[in-house]
């Protein structure tokens, strides 16, 4: 073992040429998302409406299991793809642990995290079509700064919602954007109807990822020629992500090693969803059993106190309807510096492969704790993380204790999605013990549940 290099690295033609997509292998479907007028399951045409058509088509395909990444994407990724697959080593020797610690740096390319994989296709799919130019939402700004790249390379406008509190945080991933040539504006707003109705029914509010979706949405529908995209939870971005999960197993295959854990942090699915589902299907295959676990906020527990209900993805409540592990639609996260992880939902498939037992575990935790880890792994390992990815920092080194204890030699995997280069606010809160850590009471997310539509089954 002690051969491992400390990257991995795969040659540009070992890029994944097809997406895996889970769904051709999962034993039963997730149900599906709902038209909140009809209660019928969305048709592509209705979902075509805010979505390119191609993605659309992505969206509802449940038998394809490997789906071609066209040559124009696969050349846009070899910018910054193969990501290399790291041996925590220095982390190692300062965990005194057995474990065996890999990462998956997906914050080498000029974004700074993984969202790229799917703004490249995104994109891509939106040119193709003629589409005249995109809106989207953004919380932690890693989604937007993705797409604001990508837009920028196939020359396509964008409009950005992005959320109210992470823009005060950090200001320079706005100016990033509009570099780009984005036009970001903070979220909720007055410039659209649905933002000037959250704003009177809460004023003052740091805004959050439903709500910024909403504007996002009603921007594009009425604006002729646009259409609106989304940088986690639905199907055809966890297809887009898969290239990280078939790039760990091929770095993996060349030492002919296999991961005992594999840990992801949980927002609303797409890092988790890109790095598992390559290891899920071998779970539901019965060839190998890793076990994954899900990291998440103790701010935000959609996965370890959320209900597993049909929820709108948004807080304006115009978009489908999607079962889902979540807190409602009206959940209000608490302005702290999770980040991208403040969303009241969980991807459909990662929400039903969790109900179903082939991801093995979510757990919270608080941000101090997280910070601890994110400072310790960038003493060790040279790499300041993004909050969000500071989440599996945590669950992973909380592993290799337990490893340390039981003298196991486990291989430990875990998903690095980003830098927190532009999360200093945050890093400078902790250093300075102005960090407080924040678990909403059962009364406050109860207020949640009871914004959950009135569909057959909810609770």
């Amino acid at each position: 073992m002690s051969s491992i290099p400390y990257k991995i690295y795969l040659e540009e033609n070992e890029i994944p040429k097809t997406w895996y997509n889970i769904r051709a292998n999962m034993p039963q479907q997730h149900a599906p998302m709902l038209n909140p007028g009809t209660m019928k399951p969305a048709t592509k045409e209705e979902i075509s409406a805010i979505f390119c058509e191609e993605l659309a088509r992505q969206e509802l395909d449940e038998t394809t299991e490997n789906i071609p990444i066209p040559e124009p994407i696969r050349d846009f990724y070899k910018m910054y793809r193969p990501s290399p697959l790291v041996r925590a080593y220095c982390l190692e020797q300062e965990l005194k642990t057995p474990a065996k610690i890999f990462y998956k740096f997906e914050g080498s390319n000029t974004s700074g995290s993984h969202k790229l994989n799917s703004a490249a296709a995104q994109v891509y799919y939106a040119k193709e079509q003629g589409v005249k130019g995109l809106a989207t939402e953004t919380g932690a700004g890693q989604w937007g700064t993705a797409l604001s790249m990508a837009c920028a390379f196939y020359q396509m406008p964008l409009y950005v919602f992005m959320v109210k509190n992470s823009a005060e945080q950090k200001p320079y991933r706005k100016a990033v954007m509009e570099t780009f040539g984005a036009n970001v504006t903070k979220s909720p707003s007055d410039t659209t109807e649905i933002g000037r109705k959250i704003l009177l029914e809460n004023p003052g509010t740091g805004g959050s990822l439903g709500c910024a979706i909403s504007e996002a949405i009603e921007f594009a529908v009425t604006h002729e020629g646009y259409k609106y995209t989304l940088g986690s939870v639905l199907d055809q971005v966890l297809l887009h992500q898969s290239v990280i999960g078939l790039e760990v197993k091929k770095a993996m295959e060349k030492y002919s090693l296999y991961p005992d854990i594999i840990i992801g942090c949980a927002g609303g699915g797409s890092n988790l969803g890109g790095l598992v589902s390559p290891f899920v299907r071998d779970k539901i295959k019965k060839e190998k059993n890793p076990y994954i676990i899900a990291v998440e906020p103790a701010s935000c527990p959609t996965m370890t106190r959320g209900r597993y209900a049909y929820d709108f993805c948004d807080t304006g409540r115009i978009t489908p309807l999607a079962k889902m592990y979540t807190l409602g639609s009206g959940f209000m996260p608490a302005p702290n510096h999770a980040g991208g992880l403040r969303y009241h939902g969980m991807s459909p498939i990662l929400s039903k492969l969790y109900h179903d037992g082939f991801i093995d575990e979510a757990r919270s935790a608080v941000q101090t704790d997280v910070f601890e880890a994110a400072v310790k792994f960038a003493r060790c390992e040279g790499i300041l993380p993004a909050p969000e990815s500071a989440h599996a920092i945590r669950a992973a080194i909380d592993e290799s204790e337990k490893c340390k204890q039981t003298g196991e030699e486990k291989i430990i995997v875990f998903g690095l999605s980003g830098t927190g280069y532009f999360d200093m606010a945050a890093y400078e809160s902790y250093h300075s013990g102005k960090m407080t850590d924040y678990v909403p009471t059962d009364e406050e997310l109860q207020k949640g549940f009871d914004s959950l539509p009135k569909v057959p089954g909810n609770a």
